[in-house]
């Protein structure tokens, strides 16, 4: 029978090392340490990529960014060039659209970043987010609540909190709450503002010593080098290099995922008989593998398990704790799946409790492509006739759990290397749509890290697709 209510809680930039239930010492998280522990918490799930717009549009679609062509964050200081009513994920079938024909009730109630805020996406039948996507304060945000607008004081995850709970109250049907929270995000200006919250106490003087004290490394300082050079506005990406050792950015962010959960206690509550999922779009390094940030935090970007582990867990359809390799792109099929909603043939997104064939998970940033199995993390490249080289970088996570030694150049590894490379390209082949596969001269929705990197592979005359110029049906 399928549920009445679901709602998906979607954190932003959180490894999920940084919960009690996942073994953290240090976090004060007691409603998503009890939810993990009456439900299912999933020990290997990962992010389909290191920045937040595709791994949205990841969860909302069930592919990678080489089919749904958002392979980076979409750059809302570009707004003014969009159409009206613009929404990178428009010509899908997304997962509120598919739920709306179950005959769900849908609101989202938080962070888009996936194209206008101004009107709502396909398949929302309620629309509560913030006027930026990219998150500058948590604190004194516009707001788009449907047709109206107006600016909140208070902290986003309390309000978008209270309005999903007033939503969920009014609805006598199914209903559908997406909840993807602008927090605890860890970057700077967000994480530096003195505004204290109601848990910023727990932390004053708490060690931090979850948080490993690595020298910075040599691809951070790159990717330092190239974003600095490559900026034209002004931003100060200097808090990638600084904030590793910065006590205050770090309490604080642990202090925003306390408040996360006690939000998500609150929800527990209101309803305890609907299937309540939490999350992250990607993984955040704090310090691990000497940077900080998403995995495109270096150069080449990477997807260490800091960066690219995601807390899962799921209240409200059994309890367990799974090994399995899996991904929160997997979210898209599963939660169909328990709507009664039609199987899905035509997205890689697999039911978290049906999965077949080799316990793997798939990845990508732009120049680089994951896979991960249970003994395996590889880093592949891309290295075309016209860009420099890149190495690859294979671990044995079985007995280096940390990533520290890559073995790719290890002519004893190189079958191992040879194998998960052709696993990889025979995934991307199946998957990817050739308009939006970088590493066939596709091209990305909207926004790239590194444009002069594409167009040294595939000519000058290479740029992100502007979006008005991307009408095709996709359904």
């Amino acid at each position: 029978m399928a549920p009445r209510k679901i709602i998906l809680i979607v954190a932003d930039n959180q490894q999920a090392a940084t919960l009690g239930c996942y073994g953290n010492p240090e976090t004060h998280t007691p409603n998503l340490d009890a939810m993990a522990g009456c439900g299912w918490r999933f020990d290997n799930a990962f992010c389909p990529n290191a920045m937040c717009s595709p791994c949205r549009a990841s969860i909302l679609t069930g592919t990678l960014p080489s089919a749904h062509g958002v392979h980076s964050w979409i750059d809302d200081r570009q707004s003014h060039e969009w159409p009206a009513d613009w929404h990178a994920l428009r010509g899908f079938d997304t997962l509120p659209e598919r739920l709306q024909r179950q005959g769900y009730t849908t609101g989202l109630f938080g962070k888009y970043h996936l194209g206008t805020p101004d009107t709502p996406a396909p398949g929302w039948n309620r629309w509560v987010t913030m006027e930026h996507g990219h998150v500058r304060s948590f604190y004194g945000n516009g707001i788009v609540d449907d047709t109206a607008r107006y600016l909140h004081s208070g902290h986003a995850v309390d309000f978008f909190t209270d309005k999903a709970l007033v939503f969920l109250a009014q609805q006598d049907g199914p209903a559908f709450a997406y909840l993807p929270y602008p927090a605890p995000y860890g970057h700077w200006p967000a994480t530096s503002d003195d505004t204290r919250n109601r848990f910023s106490d727990l932390y004053d003087d708490c060690p931090m010593a979850s948080v490993p004290r690595c020298g910075l490394s040599a691809e951070a300082v790159a990717h330092y080098d190239q974003i600095k050079a490559a900026s034209g506005d002004g931003l100060d990406f200097s808090m990638l290099l600084r904030a590793p050792n910065d006590l205050r950015t770090l309490r604080n962010y642990y202090s925003q995922i306390s408040l996360i959960d006690d939000a998500v206690g609150r929800i527990l509550h209101a309803h305890p008989d609907a299937v309540i999922v939490y999350t992250a779009d990607h993984g955040l390094s704090l310090g691990h593998h000497g940077f900080w940030g998403h995995g495109s935090a270096t150069w080449p970007s990477n997807l260490h398990r800091a960066a690219h582990s995601i807390p899962l867990i799921v209240h409200g359809a059994g309890t367990g704790v799974s090994r399995q390799m899996v991904s929160n792109m997997d979210l898209f099929t599963t939660l169909l799946d328990l709507a009664g909603a039609p199987p899905q043939p035509d997205v890689p997104s697999r039911n978290l409790w049906q999965t077949t064939g080799p316990d793997e998970v798939y990845s990508e940033q732009e120049e680089t492509r994951v896979l991960r199995t249970p003994n395996w993390a590889f880093f592949q490249r891309f290295n075309g006739p016209g860009t420099p080289r890149l190495p690859d970088a294979l671990f044995d996570v079985a007995s280096d759990p940390g990533e520290t030694v890559n073995l790719a150049g290890n002519p004893a590894h190189l079958q191992t290397v040879t194998e998960l490379g052709a696993r990889l390209d025979a995934y991307f082949e199946r998957h990817a749509r050739p308009e939006a596969n970088l590493w066939r001269g596709g091209r990305p929705f909207q926004n790239t890290l590194i444009p002069d990197f594409w167009r040294c592979a595939w000519g000058e005359d290479w740029s992100a697709v502007p979006p008005h110029l991307q009408t095709a049906p996709r359904r």
